[in-house]
Order: C-alpha cells, then structure tokens, then sequence
C-alpha cells in the first residue's frame, strides 16, 4: 500500500514542525533538567533529542546516497546544535523530497542498517519510519517534560493539519450537553 508523494512530503514537515516545537519548550529547562537521566536508552531530554536529529541526519544520508555523517556526535549534544543545525537538516529534507516522484518512492532501496546488515525496502516504508520513528522518540520527550512538571508543546498530527492546511474546513463539533 504505497502512499503518495504528496503525503511523505506533508509528513516530512510534520516531523519538522513537531521536532522544534519540542526543542523550543526544551530551551526553557535547565541544564540539570534538560540531561536529567530518566533511565532510558538515550537517558535524558538532551540525549533523546540529539538521537532523533542524528537518526534523521543519517536516514538522509541513506536516502540521497550523500556523505556518511556518522551517527551521534560528541558535538550535538548541545541544545544550540539542535537549534540551528537541525532545522537545516529539515529544510535537506524538504528539499531532497521535492526531487522525488510518486515512481521513485515506490522504488526499492538498498542500504546497510548500523550493524552492517543488508536491506532493500521501497523508498515510502523508509520515510515513513524516520517520521515514525521520530514521533515515538518525541512522545517520550514529551514524557519526561510531565514528569518534571512541564507542560509538553501540542504536537499530534491533527494539530498540525489545523495548523498548516490553508483553507481546509476545520470546525470544532458542538458539545453535547
């Protein structure tokens, strides 16, 4: 079930739009709330972040066949890198995407996972998973914020189609009472 072309576009910004709007709400922790370790994979705010934007740095690489950046390094773990440099990475990402045809996204892939293991997917299912991906990780940011007594930024799909769709008729339902 390939979806079109028009959809990973407008998904590809959603990811952009959700991730800083979490980097903007990190910004107003400490530096003690922001490396706080919760005890996951990637340990803190900070940490998860920097994973996601390096997750999402890599993907492209895999995907427009550029040049190998590496996986995390000891330089983005800082919240002024996710504040300028990942929003570059989201406009590599847009741009890249306009480069793309409905045909060329429901061609395979081939490329080598970080351990090295060979495998070949269509193009959609990849892009797909990096938005997912970056969701996933976002929801446990957004986690961690409550837990410290944050509000987290609003960042559900449906928002963003509120947010974003020019025109589209969006109307709130009447209660009942």
């Amino acid at each position: 079930m390939p979806v079109s072309l028009e959809v990973l576009r407008t998904h590809i910004d959603y990811t952009a739009w959700a991730s800083e709007r979490l980097v903007q709400s990190a910004s107003d922790l400490s530096e003690e709330e922001l490396t706080r370790d919760f005890g996951t994979a990637d340990h803190s705010v900070l940490g998860t972040l920097v994973h996601i934007f390096a997750a999402g740095r890599i993907w492209l690489w895999r995907l427009a066949r550029g040049t190998h950046p590496g996986f995390v390094h000891e330089t983005d773990r800082h919240l002024s890198v996710l504040q300028t440099d990942w929003p570059a990475l989201h406009t590599r990402w847009r741009e890249w995407a306009l480069g793309l045809s409905d045909e060329k996204v429901r061609e395979p892939l081939s490329y080598s996972d970080m351990k090295g293991r060979p495998w070949t997917q269509p193009l959609w299912q990849l892009i797909l998973h990096v938005v997912n991906h970056s969701t996933h990780h976002r929801g446990q940011v957004a986690g961690f914020l409550r837990s410290m007594g944050h509000a987290p930024p609003l960042t559900d799909l449906v928002l963003y189609y509120r947010e974003t769709t020019p025109g589209a008729p969006v109307t709130r339902a009447a209660q009942q009472s």
